[in-house]
């Protein structure tokens, strides 16, 4: 696949600004992740069955901080 071929969005709940995280679907049923910021930098890429149990850990609450002791 040709990078000039690969279309990043940005999740419908970001506010327009800069800092976001993009992501790309790519050949293979592979994900890339990237800095907004910096779109001509490194992207990381996720096999289908990575990604699957990165969402699907977003979903369960997985990585939710605890709260934080006052």
């Amino acid at each position: 696949m040709n990078a000039d071929d690969v279309v990043w969005f940005k999740s419908t709940h970001s506010q327009g600004g800069s800092e976001c995280v993009e992501v790309a679907w790519l050949e293979g049923g592979r994900v890339g992740v990237r800095d907004s910021k910096n779109p001509t930098g490194p992207a990381l890429t996720f096999a289908p069955a990575e990604w699957s149990a990165f969402t699907t850990g977003l979903i369960d609450g997985e990585f939710l901080r605890p709260p934080r002791a006052c």
